[in-house]
């Protein structure tokens, strides 16, 4: 059968139930191969995930490009996309299967944006390193959806909302990112401490988020310092767009991994179902 022949999001998905959607704060490369906090929270959260999804979609913070591209190759490398850190990070992998039907089916359902192809890039680290605490046998297949670096918070919001209709279709959407997540700011001797603007910013951002506040969400260069110290750059605040641009009114949000840590680099998770 033809990719062209094959749409398999009209298909049925079995026992299906509508798949939740998470925003993961995903912190160090490290929190792949250690047993933390986080990694704790990562793992208790599959309870609240009702079944094996059909696929994930992932949007990542360490996926920038110039439009917006999927995966959409069979068998994606594991990408490791960071530097200076043990040889045991490198020498892991996490073979996941792509899913190249469901990517074309993507791109010939949108109609905000022109969707690619791409078959080059793999998983990043901002994808892997968390979904493998959630599905270790690497059982699901995983697409990547890529942040367009020429498109402003508004434009990604309205992209994103072209995604909600595939939870119906068993598809878990996460968006890898931090709500605070400043790297020249960071206390690397004081992993405990926090700044007093990171910890302001991270509880504004979250009251918006509980009160679906979407205008101040995407417009978040305009609600003071201690938002811009807190996001100097956007790509990691962006994968929390796509979720919020996901969740229908009636969904219940709850937090996890709510802690602050090395004074500017917020784990705040949450789960919209």
């Amino acid at each position: 059968m033809s990719l062209n022949s094959l749409n398999i999001l009209n298909q049925p998905f079995k026992n299906s139930h509508k798949m939740p959607a998470l925003f993961l704060g995903h912190g160090s490369p490290l929190n792949a191969i250690e047993d933390n906090e986080f990694t704790q929270g990562w793992k208790k959260i599959k309870e609240k995930i009702p079944q094996k999804p059909r696929a994930i979609l992932c949007i990542s913070a360490h996926w920038e490009t110039n439009g917006t591209w999927v995966t959409s190759m069979k068998t994606p490398r594991t990408l490791h996309d960071f530097y200076g850190f043990p040889k045991d990070l490198y020498e892991f992998s996490y073979p996941a299967h792509g899913d190249p039907e469901l990517a074309l089916n993507i791109q010939q359902k949108f109609t905000s944006a022109s969707i690619g192809l791409n078959e080059n890039w793999g998983l990043d680290h901002g994808c892997w390193s968390v979904i493998k605490h959630l599905y270790p046998e690497a059982d699901v297949p995983i697409l990547q959806m890529s942040l367009d670096y020429s498109k402003n918070s508004k434009e990604h919001f309205f992209i994103a909302k072209e995604l909600s209709f595939l939870r119906e279709k068993g598809i878990l959407i996460i968006g890898s990112g931090n709500i605070v997540h400043n790297l020249q700011k960071l206390k690397w001797n004081s992993p405990t401490e926090c700044y007093d603007w990171a910890y302001e910013a991270n509880n504004t951002l979250k009251e918006l988020i509980v009160n679906e506040n979407y205008s101040s969400l995407i417009e978040y260069q305009k609600l003071g310092k201690e938002i811009l110290y807190s996001i100097p750059t956007p790509e990691h605040y962006l994968p929390l767009l796509y979720i919020m641009a996901v969740k229908n009114k009636q969904e219940k949000l709850e937090f996890f991994n709510d802690k602050i840590v090395l004074g500017s680099l917020s784990m705040t998770s949450f789960i919209i179902q």
